[in-house]
C-alpha cells in the first residue's frame, strides 16, 4: 500500500485508512499487496515477454492487486494496474472524491476464466448524513499488448455496471427535484412498476422538475458529460420533495405495452391517440436502458407504404382504392430488380388488393411516371413531412428522434417507397403516421401537456377527405382479410393495419413491423429479427390496443 497509509486485517477483512477515509476489502488471498509488489511479471523464466492469455495465476493476482490499491483509495496505483491508466485514474479517483464513498468492501468471487466477479459494500457520506450501497460488477484480465503484463481491461463498467463512456458516479444536491409522475387519469407511474418508463421519468424529472413544485434531495447518480442526457439516480441520502407530474400516459396501455415486448429479446411499441397526439404508451425489452421506441432509427419496411399510398394519390399517380395496379412478381427500377415475397403476383388486381397483401412491386411499378416528372426523388420525403409532420423537430417534451425520409436516387428511390433505403423511423413515428391515417390530420406525439412549457408543436396539412377515406379503407382491409389479419382478429372495434419486414445487411432474418389502430388508439412495433410484420410484431400492437 501507499507510504504513510496504515493498514490491519482483522478477521479476514483487510482495513485501510489513508487521508481521513477508511477502505476495506475482504482478504481471500495469501498475501495483500498493492500494485505490481513483484507479483506481475511480464517475463517467462526464459527471460522473454509473456504472450497469449493470461494464466489462471496470473488473473488472480492482478485481480487481487487492482482491487486492493482501489479498496485503499489509491488510484493511481490501480489505475496501472489496467490497459488503459489515462482514462482508469478519473473514474477510480471520482469513486472517493466525487461519488463521496467514504468506506468500501470489496469481496472477490471466483474467477471464470479472464473474468473476476465481484460485489462492493460501500457507504456513502454526502454533508454529515450516510447511507450504504452495495452493489455487484466484475473485470476482465488481459494480456497487455506492448508490456506483456496481466492487466484489468479497462471500462468504466469494472466500477459500476451503469458506467459508460463519458459518465462518471457524482454525490450532490440533486439537479431536479424528484418528480411523481402520473398518467392522464392521475395514477401513479413508477419505474418499478413500468421498468420501460426509467428513462422517460428521469428526462421529465430533468426537464420538468422544477415546474412541478418539488424540491431537490441528494442523492448519488450517474452523471453524464452530455448535458442533455439526465442524471440516473443510483442512491438516495436525503428524499426531496416530490412534484406532481401529469403525463398524456394511460396506466393500463402501458402495462401492456411492458408484457408484449417484455417475451422478445429486442422489441419495441408506442401508443397514441390519434384524435388529439397524446402518447398512451412506451415500452422497450430490454427495459430500462436505451429508448429505442423514440429515439431509435431503422428502415421500417413496408409500414412506410402508408406514406407512399399518400404520395402516390396526392400526385395523381392513382385515383384510389379500388384504381387498377400491376403487381408483377418482379420490377426493375435503374437496373436493380425489386420482387415480392416468394415472386407472388396479383393479376388485374387493385391498389387495396396489393396494399393488404404487401405486394412491393406495386408501390414500385405504378410510381415510374413521377421519374419521368422529375419528382420521384423528393416526392416521398415532401408527402412524409406535408401531411405526417416527419422531420419537424417534434416537441414531445422528451428527447425524440424524428423519422427521416431524405431525398434519394438512383434504385435507392424505389427502396424508399418499400420503406428501404435511407428511409429511417422508429415506433414512435410509426404509430402518429398510423395515427394522422386513422384522424385524417396530424398531431405532433406529447407526453405532457403543452401548457406546461409552451413549447411550440409541429403541424401539417390535413390529408384530403378522399386520400383519409382510402388510407382508412385499405387499412382495414388489411387488418380483416390481408397481412395483418391474424393478429389483429381479438381486437374489436374500428381496425386498421399495415404489416412491414425489413431488411438489415448483416442480420439473416429481417425485422419485423407492425402498424395499427382500433377506435382512438394507434400503436407501432418492431421487433429486431422478428421476421414477418404479423408474425412477431403483430402480436405486440394486438395486445396493446386491446387495453385500450
Amino acid at each position: 500500500m501507499r507510504s504513510g497509509a496504515k493498514v490491519a486485517v482483522v478477521g479476514g477483512v483487510f482495513l485501510v485508512v489513508a487521508g481521513g477515509v477508511g477502505y476495506g476489502g475482504y482478504h481471500l488471498y495469501s498475501g495483500l499487496t498493492g500494485g505490481d509488489g513483484g507479483g506481475n511479471d511480464n517475463t517467462s523464466a526464459a527471460g522473454t515477454r509473456k504472450s497469449g492469455p493470461p494464466g489462471a495465476d496470473e488473473v488472480e493476482r492482478t485481480a487481487k492487486d487492482f482491487l486492493a490499491a482501489w479498496a485503499g483509495g489509491n488510484a493511481a496505483e490501480a489505475a496501472q494496474l489496467t490497459n488503459n491508466a489515462a482514462e482508469a485514474r478519473p473514474l477510480l479517483a471520482g469513486y472517493r472524491d466525487q461519488a463521496q464513498v467514504s468506506a468500501a468492501v470489496i469481496t472477490p468471487g471466483t474467477a471464470v476464466g479472464a473474468k473476476v466477479p465481484f460485489t462492493v459494500r460501500a457507504t456513502v457520506t454526502f454533508e454529515g448524513q450516510s447511507k450504504p450501497w452495495s452493489y455487484a460488477s466484475e473485470l476482465t484480465v488481459v494480456r497487455g499488448l506492448t508490456t506483456g503484463k496481466a492487466l484489468v481491461d479497462w471500462a468504466p463498467a469494472v466500477v459500476h455496471p451503469k458506467l459508460t463512456k463519458d459518465t462518471s458516479l457524482k454525490t450532490d444536491r440533486a439537479s431536479a427535484p424528484p418528480i411523481k409522475a402520473v398518467d392522464h387519469q392521475g395514477r401513479e407511474l413508477t419505474k418499478e412498476k413500468y421498468p420501460s418508463l426509467g428513462p422517460v421519468l428521469d428526462s421529465l424529472r430533468k426537464k420538468y422538475g422544477e415546474k412541478a413544485g418539488g424540491t431537490a434531495g441528494v442523492e448519488l447518480v450517474v452523471s453524464s458529460t452530455n448535458r442533455a442526457t439526465p442524471d440516473q439516480t443510483l442512491l438516495t441520502l436525503t428524499k426531496g420533495k416530490e412534484g406532481t407530474l401529469r403525463t398524456t400516459l394511460d396506466a393500463e396501455v402501458q402495462a401492456a405495452a411492458e408484457k408484449a415486448v417484455k417475451q422478445f429479446g429486442q422489441a419495441s411499441v408506442v401508443a397514441v391517440k390519434p384524435s388529439t397526439g397524446e402518447i398512451r404508451a412506451v415500452a422497450n425489452s430490454p427495459a430500462g436502458g436505451f429508448n429505442t421506441a423514440v429515439q431509435g432509427a431503422q428502415a421500417p419496411g413496408s409500414t412506410m407504404k402508408i406514406v407512399t399510398t399518400t404520395m402516390m394519390m396526392d400526385n395523381g399517380v392513382v385515383g384510389g382504392a379500388g384504381s387498377k395496379v400491376e403487381c408483377p412478381p418482379d420490377v426493375s427500377w435503374k437496373g436493380v430488380t425489386f420482387h415480392n415475397l416468394d415472386r407472388f403476383e396479383i393479376r388485374n388486381g387493385t391498389l387495396q388488393q396489393s396494399f393488404s397483401r404487401s405486394c412491393n412491386t406495386a408501390f414500385i411499378k405504378a410510381v415510374k411516371p413521377l421519374d419521368d416528372r422529375d419528382i420521384a426523388d423528393r416526392a416521398l420525403g415532401d408527402t412524409a413531412r406535408k401531411y405526417f409532420g416527419i422531420g419537424l423537430d417534434w416537441q414531445t417534451g422528451i428527447v425524440t428522434v424524428d423519422g427521416n425520409v431524405p431525398e434519394s436516387s438512383g434504385a435507392e428511390t424505389a427502396a424508399s417507397y418499400i420503406g428501404q433505403g435511407k428511409v429511417t423511423m422508429n415506433a414512435l413515428n410509426m404509430a402518429s403516421i398510423t395515427a394522422t391515417a386513422k384522424n385524417g390530420g396530424f398531431h405532433q406525439p406529447v407526453i405532457v401537456p403543452q401548457s406546461l412549457d409552451n413549447r411550440e408543436l409541429a403541424t401539417a396539412q390535413r390529408l384530403p377527405a378522399s386520400i383519409a377515406q382510402a388510407l382508412r379503407q385499405m387499412m382495414r382491409a388489411t387488418a380483416q382479410s390481408g397481412t395483418g389479419a391474424a393478429a389483429m382478429s381479438g381486437v374489436g372495434g374500428d381496425k386498421g393495419a399495415k404489416t412491414g419486414s425489413a431488411e438489415v445487411d448483416g442480420q439473416g432474418k429481417s425485422n419485423s413491423w407492425f402498424t395499427g389502430y382500433a377506435d382512438d388508439l394507434a400503436a407501432a412495433a418492431v421487433v429486431q429479427s422478428g421476421g414477418h410484420g404479423g408474425d412477431a410484431a403483430g402480436p405486440v400492437v394486438a395486445q396493446v390496443l386491446r387495453a385500450r
